[in-house]
């Protein structure tokens, strides 16, 4: 259903406010660069920061950019089984293909109030659901078991699963099955993610970086594996430096020096300190970034 490299997008922000030409050409510049799929409103594009009009339009916008090229994934999570209802209606009315639901952070549910907060949603919208699984935000981990339970039901599709366990996705095929669509979440490991049975990344990397992460999965579904290992290690820097402090504020840096949009974030993030602007402008040469550039695959 959804495979590829998949840009988590950054919310753009001018003056405090959501910047909206940036993002209107942003949007269409990841859909020109071959990216796959896209995430408006996920944790990259700052949605704890939000309001839930600004949430609501930024999806809007999206899809009516995207215009079916290609899919766009809503990011419509909350530790609040209700507000995560309201959200995904809005995104299923606003024509989002698909919605990617957070695991409920800071109140810790049990694997039975996770099963119970996913039916939940999916009853309460006719929409495909990724679950997202990342437990170094939201304290909770998904089980295998769970999931698998969750699987049963007809929208729920996939997970992005962000918890750097490379035995994992192995598991969920035998659990689940190959149909289940498992998408990483950690930029760093998805060669390693796409060898263990996963078809993807929802990516903050390819904010950045959109042809040349798109090329490395096409490399992958050709065969390709050379190719592969040649980009992976191209954005090997970048992918770790890109996390040197809370993110989206050095990816946010980084679209800045690329002059995509400003490095503005919102508290209780701050932008990028100096030591991390370092690591990043070092990751972005090794990369072949720079404004302007089209980058070009290494060779190895």
């Amino acid at each position: 259903m959804f495979r590829g490299s998949i840009t988590a997008l950054i919310t753009p922000f001018k003056n405090g406010e959501v910047d909206w030409k940036a993002f209107d050409d942003f949007v269409e510049w990841q859909i020109q660069e071959g990216t796959h799929a896209l995430v408006p409103c996920g944790t990259t594009g700052e949605s704890p920061t939000l309001s839930h009009e600004e949430h609501n339009a930024i999806v809007k916008r999206c899809v009516e950019i995207a215009n079916k090229r290609i899919p766009v994934i809503a990011g419509t999570g909350s530790n609040s089984t209700k507000e995560a209802i309201a959200l995904i209606t809005h995104a299923k009315a606003d024509g989002a293909d698909a919605a990617l639901v957070v695991t409920p952070y800071y109140n810790k549910p049990t694997q039975e109030g996770l099963y119970a907060h996913y039916k939940a949603i999916h009853d309460a919208a006719s929409l495909p659901i990724l679950i997202y699984n990342i437990p170094g935000r939201s304290v909770v981990d998904m089980n295998v078991d769970t999931m698998a339970r969750l699987a049963k039901l007809p929208n729920i599709v996939g997970v992005k699963d962000a918890t750097g366990d490379l035995a994992r996705p192995a598991e969920v095929i035998q659990k689940i099955g190959y149909d289940f669509c498992q998408l990483s979440g950690e930029d760093a490991t998805t060669a390693a993610f796409l060898a263990q049975g996963g078809v993807g990344c929802i990516s903050v990397l390819s904010n950045i970086a959109p042809r040349l992460f798109s090329e490395m999965h096409e490399a992958w579904f050709r065969g390709d594996v050379k190719a592969v290992a040649v980009i992976r290690d191209q954005l090997a820097p970048l992918a770790k430096n890109l996390f040197c402090e809370s993110s989206p504020a050095p990816v946010k840096y980084a679209a800045s020096i690329l002059g995509i949009c400003s490095e503005e974030v919102r508290l209780p993030l701050l932008p990028a300190s100096e030591n991390a602007r370092a690591l990043i402008d070092s990751a972005m040469a090794h990369a072949g970034l720079t404004q302007g550039s089209s980058p070009k695959i290494a060779h190895g």
